[in-house]
C-alpha cells in the first residue's frame, strides 16, 4: 500500500512539473512576442507588417486594424498570466483564439501555410495545459490563491 501512495504521489508531482514547465515555455513564447510587438515593434507597425498584407482579401481593412492592433496586448497579457499561472483558463483561452487568428490568416494568403513551425508548438502546449485538472498546476498563483482561499 505504501508503494501505491508513494508512486501516485510521483506520478502527481511529476505532473505538477510538467504543467509548470509547459506553462513557463507557453508563457514566455507569447510574452515575449507581446513585449516586442507592443514596445519594439510597435502596435501599429505590427498591424502594418503583418496584417495590411490581407487587405487584398474579404477582409475589411478595419478588421486588420482592430484585430492586428489588439494582438500583441493580449500576448503581452495573456503570456504573462500563463507565465505566473493567474487566471491562466482565461487567458489560455485568449492565447487559443489568437492562434485561431493567425492559423486563418496564414491560410488565407498560404492554403498550405507550414503549422508545424508556428502553430503547432504552441498550440500542442496550450491543449495540454487546458487538459490537464486545475489542481495539477500546484506551481501557480491561481494555486497559491486557492490555497488560502481554502485555509480562510
Amino acid at each position: 500500500m505504501t508503494d501505491q501512495r508513494s508512486s501516485g504521489h510521483q506520478i502527481r508531482a511529476g505532473l505538477a512539473w510538467a504543467v509548470l514547465f509547459a506553462r513557463a515555455v507557453l508563457g514566455l513564447i507569447f510574452f515575449m512576442a507581446g513585449v516586442y510587438k507592443v514596445f519594439q515593434q510597435g502596435p501599429a507597425g505590427h498591424v502594418r507588417q503583418l496584417f495590411l498584407p490581407y487587405s487584398d482579401t474579404f477582409l475589411p481593412v478595419w478588421s486588420l486594424w482592430v484585430v492586428g492592433y489588439t494582438i500583441p496586448f493580449i500576448e503581452l497579457v495573456g503570456g504573462a498570466l500563463v507565465l505566473i499561472g493567474w487566471r491562466t483558463r482565461l487567458a489560455l483561452v485568449s492565447l487559443g483564439c489568437i492562434l485561431v487568428i493567425v492559423t486563418f490568416g496564414h491560410l488565407l494568403k498560404q492554403p498550405l501555410y507550414a503549422l508545424h513551425e508556428h502553430v503547432f508548438p504552441r498550440l500542442v502546449l496550450l491543449l495540454f495545459l487546458l487538459a490537464v485538472p486545475r489542481q495539477t498546476d500546484r506551481f501557480s498563483l491561481d494555486a497559491v490563491l486557492a490555497w488560502r482561499r481554502d485555509a480562510a
